[in-house]
């Protein structure tokens, strides 16, 4: 299992600005347990060598993350508006 570090105060907020709080938290829980569930569509970002993933809240938000050192501690970065 994988651990996912607090989010910060930050993302939490953008959470619930755009109404997904629920969603973004459903997701984590996903990758917490499989960091490639089918439902996530995680992808590794370019350039691949900085090691930035995102993953799917819904059509329209992906959360930005990467691996600690150890592979085993997930950093979420930013909740982003795909397609823009």
């Amino acid at each position: 299992m994988i651990t996912i570090l607090p989010h910060s105060k930050h993302i939490i907020q953008k959470a619930i600005k755009y109404g997904i709080e629920k969603k973004f938290l459903k997701q984590c829980t996903y990758l917490a347990q499989n960091f490639q569930h089918p439902s996530l569509h995680t992808e590794l970002l370019e350039p691949k060598t900085h090691g930035i993933y995102s993953f799917r809240i819904d059509q329209k938000y992906r959360t930005l993350f990467f691996f600690r050192k150890d592979k085993s501690v997930i950093e979420i970065l930013a909740i982003t508006v795909h397609y823009r």
